[in-house]
């Protein structure tokens, strides 16, 4: 399962689709909830993993892609669970 959580908000303005820090979804059942902007973003990632490669890690220590929407700039953690 390959689990995308929104841990980070950077923009001072709302989500367009809604999304807050702390929500979590599951690839495979959930990937059409997920804002399709951010999806372009993350897929490229989530391909990767789902497949065995090996994607660097963040200073956070783990897999982190940000929303492209300049006002927004939602952070988002992926990991294969």
């Amino acid at each position: 399962m390959i689990k995308i959580t929104l841990v980070e908000k950077l923009g001072k303005g709302t989500c367009h689709r809604n999304h807050k820090v702390g929500d979590s979804f599951d690839y495979e059942k959930d990937r059409g909830l997920i804002c399709p902007m951010a999806m372009h973003t993350l897929f490229p990632y989530i391909d990767i993993l789902k497949y065995g490669g090996n994607i660097p890690v963040s200073s956070k220590g783990d897999i982190r892609v940000c929303c492209p929407d300049y006002d927004i700039i939602n952070v988002f953690k992926i990991e294969k669970v």
